[in-house]
C-alpha cells in the first residue's frame, strides 16, 4: 500500500497549470474569438517537432495531427492541449490515443467508414488489402455496418483486428488452399506485417530458429498454420513468458540468485498453470534461446537443445522493441526515483566515493594523454611581448615544441607531469564527482533537468575544484616554464612549494574562479547535449560518439574562458629582471591590456583548445566506460547513453529512458512521452501510416511486389503479363 502510494507520488505528474499555459501561448500565434490556438499541424511539426519535412505525407500527418484535436475544428484550443497532456499521463493512453484516430467525428464512437478509412491508409494495407466483406467485419459491425463502436468495444477489436490481418495474409500466399505456406512467404509476413513485435535477433535468424524447432524434424520448407499461429502467439505473449520463467525460478534451489537457469522441462512444467501456453510455443521460444547460446550471444554455447537453460536476459533480445513503450518508459523513471529516494547516506557516501575513484583515473589518463600540449600551452602564454632583446623565444606553437624537443630531449613535454598527475587526479575527480551530486540533486522526478540547472551543476563543479587544485596548478606551471632559460637552475618541486610558501601557492586563485566557473558552466552541459544528439536513435552511445561529444564541448568551454587563463598564468609565474610584476587580477589585466593588447589574452587559445578539447574528450570516455565495465549498482541515477550488456559479442540492448523522450525543454509534464506514445501506437498496434511520400508508384498489393522484382531481376519487359509468372500452387 505503501509502496502504491509511493509511486502516484514520485510518477510523471501532470503540468503545472501556469507553466503550462505559458508553453501553449509560445506556440498558438492565431486567434478566434478572442482565445489563442494553433492548427493541429503546428501542433504536431511545430511543437512536438513530429513529421517534419518538405516530403511529409499530408495524409499521415492530417491523421496523426486529429489526436489532439478533441471537436476535430482544426483548431487546438488552450483546453485541448491540456487535456491532451494528461491524456499522454493515463495509464490507457495508447488506446486512447489509437481510439482517437479511428473516432473522426469526436462523439466517441467509431464508424464502420472511419474504420475502413484509417485501415487503408495504413502501410501495411498497401502490401496486404485487408478483406472487409470478411466475417471479422460482420461481427463487430454487423452485416449492414450499422454498428457503431464504443471505447471498451474497440480496444478488444483492436488486437483481434491485428491478428486476423495476419491470418488474411496467410490466406492470401496459401492460394491453393492446403494449409500450409512456404518458409519465404512466412517470413514474409513476419517482416511486413509483425515487424514492429520481432527483435533484431528474430529477424536475422529466422530461418535457423524454424530449423531449431523440433516441430521442423522433416526438414520441410512449409509453415503449417498451427506453428504460424503459436509464433505469432509467442510474439504477443513475451510478457506472459517471462512471468513463466519467473514463476519458475521461484521454486528453484537457487532462487536467491540473480540469474538463475530454467531448464526447457522445468519451464513445461510451470507453462501448464497458464492455459494460453501451449509446448509448441515453448518449443520456438526454446529454439531461439538455443540459437542465441550458439552465437555465444546467452549463457554460453550449448550443443543439446534439451539442456539449453534460459536466463531473464535472454528475455531482452526476444521482446526487444518493448522498453521503448511509453508505460515502460514511465516505469523505468518511476523505478529510478523510488531508489534514489530510499538510498541512504552511507550509499551516497559510497557512489560519492566510487565515482571519485573513476574520475582519478580518467583524469590521469585524460592528463597524460595532451600533456605535451598543456606544456607547450603554458610556455606560449607566459611569452610576453616586451622590447626586451631575445625576450620573444617562440614564434608559434610548433617552434614552441620543436625547441623543447631539441633542447630539453622527448622527456622535456613531460616536465611537470608527476605533480600534474597529482593534482589531475582529485581534480577531475571532483569536478565530476561535484557535476554529478549537483545534477542527481536538481534533476526533476520526471527525468528531465533544466538547461539553468546544468549551468549550476557545471559551475559548483568548476568552484569546487580550485580550493584543492590552485597549490599544485602553480606549481605545475613553475616547473614547467622552468626549462626556458637554460644556464638557470631548475627547482624541483618540493623547492618550489618552501619558495611560495601556504599563501603563495593560492596565488591566482581568483583568475582560477574566473576560469574554472565559466568552463565548467560551460562544459557539462555543453557534453551533455552535444552526447545525447550523438546517441544512436536507441538512444545509446558507443564510445566513438562519447569521445566527440567530449572533444567538441571542450572547443567552446575552453577558447571563451582563455583570457582568465592567461591572467592566472601570469600571476602565478615569477616574472624576471626587466618583466612587469602584476599585483592582482585586476592589475594584471589592466596592464596586460596596455602593454601588450587585446590579442594578448587570447594567446595560446588554439593550443589551449588543442589541448583542453582531447584531454576532456579522454577523461570523459574513461569514466563512463569505467562506470559501464564495473556496473556497480548504488540505486542512484544511470548514466544517460548507457547500456546493460545481455550477453556476448556485439549485442546490446538499451535501458536508457531516452530513446523517445523529448529534449525540448518546452515539453513539460506528459509531453515527455508524447513522441515515445506516438511511436508507441504503431509499435504496439501496427497502425504504421506512410510517413513520406514515396518518389516511385509502388505496388497496391503483394503480388505485384514480387512479379515487379522478378521482371527485373529476370530481365524480361515490363509489359509481360503477370499471370505468366505467377506460381501455380505453393510448393
Amino acid at each position: 500500500m505503501l509502496f502504491a502510494l509511493f509511486l502516484a507520488l514520485v510518477s510523471i505528474s501532470s503540468a503545472n497549470r501556469t507553466e503550462l499555459r505559458a508553453v501553449f501561448d509560445k506556440y498558438a500565434h492565431h486567434v478566434y474569438q478572442n482565445e489563442n490556438y494553433m492548427t493541429p499541424h503546428e501542433f504536431v511539426q511545430d511543437y512536438l517537432c513530429y513529421l517534419k519535412g518538405d516530403n511529409i505525407e499530408t495524409k499521415t500527418l492530417d491523421i496523426l495531427s486529429s489526436l489532439v484535436d478533441l471537436n476535430k475544428d482544426q483548431r487546438i484550443t488552450f483546453t485541448e492541449f491540456q487535456q491532451f497532456e494528461s491524456l499522454l499521463l493515463a495509464s490507457d493512453s495508447l488506446y486512447r490515443l489509437a481510439f482517437q484516430l479511428f473516432d473522426k467525428t469526436g462523439h466517441g464512437l467509431i464508424t464502420f467508414e472511419s474504420f475502413q478509412d484509417i485501415i487503408t491508409s495504413t502501410s501495411f494495407y498497401k502490401k496486404f488489402p485487408f478483406n472487409f466483406d470478411s466475417e471479422f467485419i460482420t461481427l463487430h459491425f454487423g452485416a449492414k455496418r450499422q454498428r457503431q463502436i464504443n471505447y471498451k468495444d474497440f480496444t478488444q477489436i483492436l488486437l483481434d483486428f491485428i491478428d486476423e490481418q495476419t491470418i488474411q495474409a496467410f490466406k492470401t500466399m496459401d492460394n491453393s488452399n492446403q494449409g500450409y505456406i512456404t518458409l519465404k512467404n512466412f517470413d514474409y509476413i513476419l517482416k511486413e506485417l509483425r515487424q514492429y513485435q520481432l527483435s533484431d535477433f528474430i529477424t536475422g535468424n529466422l530461418y535457423e530458429i524454424i530449423k531449431l524447432t523440433k516441430y521442423n524434424l522433416d526438414n520441410s520448407t512449409h509453415i503449417t498454420f498451427p506453428y504460424f499461429m503459436a509464433f505469432l502467439q509467442l510474439l504477443n505473449n513475451i510478457e506472459l513468458m517471462k512471468k513463466i520463467y519467473l514463476q519458475a525460478c521461484l521454486k528453484h534451489p537457487a532462487h536467491f540468485k540473480q540469474q538463475i537457469c530454467v531448464s526447457k522441462q522445468e519451464f513445461l512444467n510451470e507453462a501448464q498453470h497458464f492455459p494460453r501456453t501451449t509446448p509448441l510455443q515453448c518449443d520456438i521460444l526454446f529454439a531461439i534461446i538455443h540459437l542465441l547460446h550458439q552465437q555465444g550471444i546467452g549463457r554460453g554455447i550449448d550443443t543439446d537443445q534439451d539442456k539449453v537453460g534460459l536466463l531473464l536476459r535472454d528475455f531482452d533480445l526476444i521482446g526487444q522493441h518493448e522498453h521503448q513503450m511509453p508505460y515502460r518508459i514511465k516505469t523505468q523513471i518511476i523505478d529510478e526515483q523510488y531508489n534514489i529516494e530510499r538510498q541512504g547516506i552511507g550509499m551516497k557516501v559510497l557512489e560519492s566515493g566510487y565515482r571519485f575513484a573513476l574520475g582519478s583515473i580518467a583524469g590521469a589518463v585524460g592528463a597524460t594523454a595532451v600533456y605535451p600540449i598543456d606544456l607547450v600551452k603554458t610556455r606560449m602564454q607566459n611569452q610576453r611581448s616586451g622590447s626586451i632583446v631575445g625576450e620573444r623565444m617562440y614564434r608559434s606553437s610548433l617552434d614552441c615544441f620543436q625547441k623543447v624537443v631539441r633542447h630539453e630531449g622527448v622527456f622535456g613535454l613531460y616536465r611537470g607531469l608527476v605533480p600534474q598527475l597529482v593534482g589531475v587526479a582529485p581534480e577531475k575527480a571532483i569536478k565530476l564527482t561535484m557535476n554529478d551530486f549537483i545534477r542527481d540533486r536538481l534533476t526533476l522526478k520526471d527525468g528531465t533537468i533544466p538547461l539553468w540547472c546544468e549551468v549550476v551543476a557545471g559551475g559548483c563543479a568548476g568552484a569546487s575544484q580550485v580550493t584543492f587544485t590552485n597549490p599544485l596548478e602553480i606549481v605545475k606551471i613553475r616547473l614547467q616554464v622552468a626549462g626556458e632559460i637554460q644556464t638557470a637552475p631548475r627547482p624541483s618541486a618540493i623547492q618550489v612549494v618552501r619558495e611560495l610558501g601556504f599563501l603563495g601557492l593560492y596565488k591566482g586563485a581568483k583568475a582560477c574562479f574566473l576560469r574554472d566557473i565559466p568552463f565548467s558552466a560551460i562544459y557539462f552541459p555543453a557534453y551533455a547535449h552535444t552526447k545525447k544528439k550523438m546517441a544512436n536513435e536507441q538512444g545509446y552511445n558507443d564510445p566513438k560518439s562519447l569521445f566527440i561529444s567530449g572533444l567538441l564541448a571542450g572547443i567552446p568551454a575552453a577558447g571563451l574562458c582563455t583570457p582568465a587563463d592567461v591572467i592566472k598564468t601570469r600571476l602565478q609565474v615569477v616574472a624576471r629582471k626587466g618583466q612587469t610584476a602584476y599585483l592582482g587580477l585586476t592589475d594584471a589585466a589592466i596592464k596586460i591590456f596596455r602593454e601588450e593588447g587585446w590579442t594578448a589574452f587570447w594567446k595560446g587559445a588554439g593550443a589551449r583548445m588543442f589541448r583542453s578539447s582531447p584531454q576532456f574528450g579522454f577523461t570523459l570516455l574513461t569514466y563512463e566506460l569505467l562506470q559501464r565495465f564495473l556496473n556497480v549498482d548504488f540505486h542512484g541515477r544511470k548514466l544517460q547513453g548507457s547500456h546493460t550488456e545481455v550477453g556476448g559479442k556485439d549485442q546490446q540492448h538499451t535501458i536508457s529512458r531516452n530513446i523517445l523522450s523529448s529534449t525540448n525543454p518546452d515539453h513539460i509534464g506528459g509531453f515527455h512521452l508524447a513522441l515515445a506514445t506516438f511511436e508507441g501506437i504503431e509499435t504496439r498496434f501496427g497502425l504504421a501510416f506512410p510517413k513520406y511520400k514515396s518518389t516511385t508508384n509502388e505496388p497496391s498489393n503483394i503480388i505485384q511486389t514480387q512479379t515487379t522484382k522478378l521482371t527485373t531481376l529476370l530481365g524480361i519487359p515490363a509489359t509481360t503479363t503477370t499471370s505468366t509468372l505467377l506460381p501455380k500452387d505453393n510448393k
